[in-house]
C-alpha cells in the first residue's frame, strides 16, 4: 500500500480549513525528528487494535469507538462482521439487531442508528464504496474528522493526524503541539513531523500516551524520550533505553 500525504491537501483542497495562525512547538526541528526516530526504533510496524475486514467494517468500528474501548469494540463487533460486512447485509440486518451486537458498547442506541444511517448513505451516495476523501467521509452519520482520519491512514495508506485524547494531552504538556482544540494540534503535528515519520507518528502518539506519558501519573522513568521532553511536570530527564516491540500491547 502506497503512503499518501495529506499535508498539502489539507492547505490546497476546495472546502478545507483556512489557514490561521497557530503557537509555535517548543521544539527545533531536529529535536522533532529526535523523537519520532526513536519512536521508530520502539515500534518499528505500530498498528491500530480495531478488528475490521475491509474498508467499510472500518468506518463502523471507528465510529462505534467514541466513549468506548477498542477492546470493547471487538468484542461487539465479532459477530456483527460476521454476518454483515458491507452497507447492504448491515441494512438487511436492521437497526434493531445491530443494537443488540452493540449494546455492550457505550451509546449504543445512537451508533445502531448511525450504522444504518451511514450504511444507506454509501450505497446511494457512494455506491456501496468508502469514499479515499475526507470530506466526503465526514458526511457520513456518525463520522467526524477523526473518524475520517483514522480511516484514511489505516484503509487507504495516507498520512493522518488523528487526534485522540492522548495525543491532545501530549502535544499540550510536552509543548510539541500546544493547542486549544484538536483541529489545531492535527495542524502543527502535521507541519512539523518529518515526512519520514507522518504516517505512523499517530500511532506512536497514541502509544506513548496510553502506556507512557498517562494522564494521571506519567512514568517519566520509563520514556525513550526524557531528556528531549519540556513538560513542566517530568520527573525524570534521563531517556530510558529503547527495547523494540514488534507489536504494540493493547489494554
Amino acid at each position: 500500500m502506497s503512503k499518501k500525504t495529506d499535508k498539502s491537501a489539507m492547505a490546497n483542497k476546495p472546502g478545507s480549513r483556512k489557514p490561521k495562525k497557530l503557537p509555535r512547538s517548543k521544539y527545533t526541528r531536529a529535536e522533532i525528528w529526535e523523537i519520532f526516530n526513536r519512536f521508530s526504533q520502539q515500534r518499528p510496524e505500530p498498528k491500530g487494535e480495531l478488528e475490521h475486514v475491509n474498508p467499510y467494517t472500518l468506518v463502523v468500528a471507528v465510529a462505534l469507538s467514541a466513549q468506548a474501548t477498542d477492546v470493547g469494540v471487538n468484542k461487539a463487533t465479532k459477530e456483527l462482521f460476521r454476518i454483515a460486512d458491507t452497507p447492504e447485509k448491515m441494512l438487511a440486518l436492521g437497526e434493531a439487531k445491530v443494537r443488540e451486537h452493540i449494546k455492550t458498547i457505550g451509546l449504543y442506541r445512537n451508533k445502531a442508528k448511525n450504522v444504518i444511517a451511514l450504511s444507506q448513505k454509501l450505497i446511494d451516495d457512494f455506491g456501496s464504496v468508502v469514499p479515499q476523501d475526507r470530506d466526503a467521509l465526514v458526511t457520513l452519520p456518525g463520522v467526524g474528522r477523526k473518524t475520517a482520519n483514522v480511516v484514511l491512514s489505516m484503509a487507504f495508506g495516507h498520512s493522518t493526524m488523528a487526534v485522540d485524547t492522548h495525543i491532545f494531552r501530549i502535544g499540550n504538556r510536552t509543548g510539541l503541539a500546544p493547542g486549544k482544540t484538536p483541529d489545531d494540534i492535527e495542524d502543527i503535528l502535521m507541519r512539523r513531523i518529518p515526512e519520514e515519520f507522518l504516517y505512523h507518528a499517530h500511532h506512536w502518539l497514541i502509544l506513548h500516551g496510553r502506556y507512557t506519558c498517562k494522564a494521571r501519573k506519567p512514568e517519566c522513568e520509563a520514556c525513550i524520550i526524557a531528556d528531549l521532553c519540556k513538560a513542566k511536570e517530568k520527573t525524570c530527564s534521563v531517556p530510558a533505553a529503547i527495547v523494540t516491540l514488534e507489536q504494540p500491547q493493547f489494554q
